[in-house]
């Protein structure tokens, strides 16, 4: 015989893990606005290597723009 015991997705009756939820949820968002703010920083130091400045110009300004964007992100 088959086992009918609910086991498997919320529709069939298993209980959700909220907490579980929640962090990863909370995980996502911040991966999402850090990567955003990583990839717009080293574009935008890319830009400013290529036409105004050189490495280590660029760099800290990377190593800026990265600084105050956490500050605001936060």
């Amino acid at each position: 015989m088959a086992d009918h015991t609910p086991s498997g997705p919320v529709e069939l009756g298993a209980k959700m893990d909220y907490a579980e939820h929640d962090r990863t949820y909370a995980g996502f968002l911040m991966l999402a606005k850090y990567g955003s703010l990583f990839c717009g920083a080293i574009l935008l130091a890319m830009a400013f290597g290529f036409f105004a400045g050189g490495f280590f110009s660029a760099t800290i300004l990377f190593i800026l723009i990265m600084a105050v964007g956490a500050f605001i992100l936060r």
